[in-house]
């Protein structure tokens, strides 16, 4: 089938179904984004916007007129100029009129118009009235004065104006939202103050730059107050881009050691912020709060309660962790897209928008110039007119009393024009008075005036300029307003943790040979009297606070942490570590820690090599656990060793003993303090004999000044005492000195500590 359309039968034409619905869609899209979603940028209205506005005032339901029916005003603007829903239609009046929706209601309701908590609960439209509110006046009061563009009407029956002339930024100070085809906007509402002085600082200089024009626009001013703390770096990306976000903060007070939220984040519900606020409390996240309510009325139109359990409850921190966790803190987007003078949608900077409104300020007040002078001129031509009749009046009465057809005739004689002999022929007696005489010289001097007056502003760019610029003041005095929306700088909200909300107490984690785990209250607690399944037995424990971290370590030199506040109870068989975990293949959990994050390890490989760590290092979110200790081929590691307070690093010193009896001393602060890795060589054994396991480490301990070491070989043990204990010291790394015969097979060894003198 050909691509190109062919006549068929009168006026039925053939086209590819791909050709047709691409173009329909494409006519659709259009539409859309020009006739129904976007704002303008001259009056920021959408479509329907304008047309409510102009259905009202074509009804004469201005500011100071009584309230009418809004179904009359929707049913007006159905059928004259939008014929689409009135359920629609009636929305977009509604949300003009809800002041926590627009920051300068074009609208006036009387009625039930919808509340914050829920902007959908307005009454139907048969119920409610409505008239203009006095900030629309800035929308229609230069309408009738040739300032804009007139369009037919869907049907072509009527005129409907193309923009309103705006005497201030609407499009900046009510902001809007909407979704076309392919594109959305969401222009924030701002101040009229703001916007009105970074308007006339353009004006001064129109090459001013963002940073320029941001000390007057601080940022977005939202109805409903609350608190901007976005970063002022992060505004003017925004404002510069016309893309970004802004975050939002609720405003809160304290009063009588409550908490009271008098402002929340831009259409944000009270009941919504209660119902997340109640959720915690329900699931034990929220223990520092005893109750929420809800205060609001007429006077008072956001009044949250919050009360705390007691007064030592950190306000502050609980209102952080509110912040982060419910929508008291909430971001907005913002897209600055619109439709601009060129009838194009694009997405425009700030300094972009101001100059293209400034750009079509000047225009609509040099088409009321104009079309003011036109008026002027015209009336000036007829008094000429009326005043040549005066001066001959009699010969005046004489024509029209006399002949058939004066006006021609009067225009002969006196040199008329259509217009004057029209007005002349129009005159009532009453009018020939002498004291008309001296009004028309009057109006006429005044009228040559401002038409002077009216051609300096319009040949002159300075004096329109000023003019602008003073309307714009004048306005703003009469609609602005301090700013709702403080900008303020906060902390970035941190939410409580978990370990933090639950109470702190001591618990006992105990590892069984199989790899499960369980966690116990209290510290007098005997792992060989728990219970354990068939073939599995106590392997390890560790005593600490419930908030604290369980660390695992496996047979790979890997670490791992959970907390300890969630481990199963002790009363039952716990539950694997696997489930949780996800270790190596063939690697077995062997050890377990517990303690300060401070608190120093000697973490070693049974291949001699070793270092100093803090257990903050082995703390690790991962799953798969964190590589701490790196094992030469076939290395165990052996238990790691905590550094109490009485073994300073300093003066403590470190024995290693070996399998072949080989014993060797030497200061522990040799050793390195690593996050993590290989260590430094503790004891020389041949690489041989550590590659074929014929030779290992089988004892470390640290001997804090001035400690006993007891050294155990079956039922034989020798003491060695400071004395001593100096004939098996030497440097890191050498091979050791040799036990004496029968003690080659050490077992075990235990530390006696210096007695402490007394406390005085």
């Amino acid at each position: 089938m050909s691509t190109t359309p062919s006549a068929l039968i009168d006026g039925i034409e053939e086209m590819p179904l791909a050709q047709f619905s691409k173009k329909a869609y494409l006519d659709y899209a259009m539409y859309v984004i020009m006739d129904r979603a976007l704002p303008h940028v001259g009056d920021g209205l959408k479509p329907v916007q304008r047309r409510i506005i102009y259905a009202m005032s074509e009804l004469g339901l201005k500011a100071t007129a009584k309230y009418k029916k809004s179904a009359r005003t929707v049913g007006d603007v159905l059928g004259k100029f939008h014929p689409h829903g009135d359920t629609a239609c009636y929305e977009a009046m509604v949300h003009m009129a809800q002041p926590f929706a627009y920051r300068y209601p074009l609208v006036d309701g009387q009625g039930n118009w919808g509340a914050p908590e829920d902007p959908k609960s307005f009454a139907a439209m048969r119920y409610t009235e409505a008239r203009l509110a006095a900030f629309s006046e800035l929308l229609l009061e230069e309408l009738p004065m040739g300032t804009v563009d007139w369009g037919p009407n869907f049907d072509g029956t009527l005129k409907e104006p193309l923009t309103l002339p705006a005497r201030l930024p609407t499009i900046l100070l009510n902001g809007t939202t909407g979704i076309a085809v392919g594109m959305a906007t969401d222009i924030p509402p701002h101040n009229a103050g703001e916007v009105a002085q970074a308007c006339i600082a353009l004006l001064e200089n129109p090459k001013a730059d963002l940073e320029t024009i941001c000390r007057h626009v601080r940022g977005p001013d939202y109805p409903g107050g609350a608190e901007l703390i976005s970063q002022r770096e992060d505004l003017l990306r925004l404002y510069r881009s016309g893309k970004g976000t802004i975050r939002l903060r609720a405003a809160y007070e304290l009063e009588n050691g409550e908490v009271v939220i008098t402002a929340l984040p831009h259409q944000v519900s009270p009941a919504r912020i209660i119902e997340q606020i109640a959720s915690q409390m329900q699931k034990k996240r929220l223990p520092m709060v005893a109750d929420v309510r809800d205060d609001s009325d007429h006077e008072d139109p956001i009044r949250i309660v919050i009360v705390p359990r007691s007064n030592r409850v950190d306000k502050d921190a609980l209102m952080a962790h509110l912040f982060a966790t419910t929508d008291l803190e909430k971001t907005q987007r913002v897209n600055l897209n619109l439709i601009g003078l060129d009838r194009r949608p694009k997405v425009m900077g700030l300094v972009a928008i101001l100059h293209e409104w400034l750009q079509y300020r000047q225009e609509t007040v040099r088409r009321r110039l104009t079309f003011r002078l036109a008026k002027v001129t015209d009336r000036l031509h007829i008094l000429e007119g009326l005043l040549t009749a005066f001066l001959n009046i009699d010969e005046v009465i004489r024509i029209i009393r006399r002949e058939d057809h004066p006006k021609p005739v009067l225009m002969k004689r006196f040199g008329l024009s259509d217009i004057q002999a029209e007005a002349i022929l129009q005159l009532r007696l009453r009018h020939l008075a002498r004291l008309e005489e001296m009004k028309l010289r009057g109006e006429q001097d005044a009228l040559e005036k401002e038409r002077v007056q009216l051609e300096k502003l319009l040949s002159s760019k300075r004096r329109l300029k000023t003019l602008i610029k003073r309307e714009i003041k004048a306005d703003a005095k009469n609609f602005a307003d301090p700013r709702r929306t403080a900008v303020v700088e906060r902390p970035e909200a941190q939410a409580i943790s978990q370990v933090d909300l639950a109470p702190v107490e001591p618990v006992t984690v105990v590892l069984s040979l199989n790899g499960w785990v369980r966690a116990a209250k209290g510290h007098e607690v005997d792992p060989d009297g728990l219970m354990y399944k068939a073939g599995d037995r106590s392997l390890d424990l560790a005593r600490g606070r419930s908030n604290q971290a369980a660390i695992f370590l496996d047979s790979t030199g890997r670490s791992y942490s959970l907390p300890a506040h969630s481990l199963p109870s002790a009363r039952g068989y716990g539950e694997p570590l696997t489930s949780r975990l996800t270790p190596p293949a063939k690697a077995v959990f062997s050890h377990l820690l517990m303690g300060a994050a401070d608190t120093l390890l000697l973490l070693a490989s049974d291949a001699g090599y070793g270092f100093l760590t803090e257990l903050d290092n082995l703390v690790t979110k991962n799953q798969k656990g964190k590589a701490m200790l790196t094992l030469p081929k076939g290395a165990l590691p052996l238990p790691p060793i905590t550094i109490g307070a009485s073994a300073s690093v300093e003066s403590a010193l470190l024995c290693a003993i070996s399998n072949e009896g080989r014993m060797l001393l030497f200061p522990l602060k040799d050793l390195p303090i690593l996050p993590k890795g290989k260590g430094n060589k503790i004891i020389g054994i041949p690489a041989k004999r550590a590659a074929a396991r014929e030779e290992l480490v089988r004892h470390l301990t640290v001997l804090p000044a001035g400690a006993a070491l007891t050294v155990y070989a079956g039922k034989r043990h020798f003491r060695l005492t400071a004395g001593n204990l100096q004939d098996y010291a030497g440097e890191r790394g050498r091979r050791g000195r040799k036990l004496p015969r029968g003690f080659q097979n050490v077992e075990r060894l235990t530390l006696e500590l210096p007695e402490q003198p007394p406390l005085i």
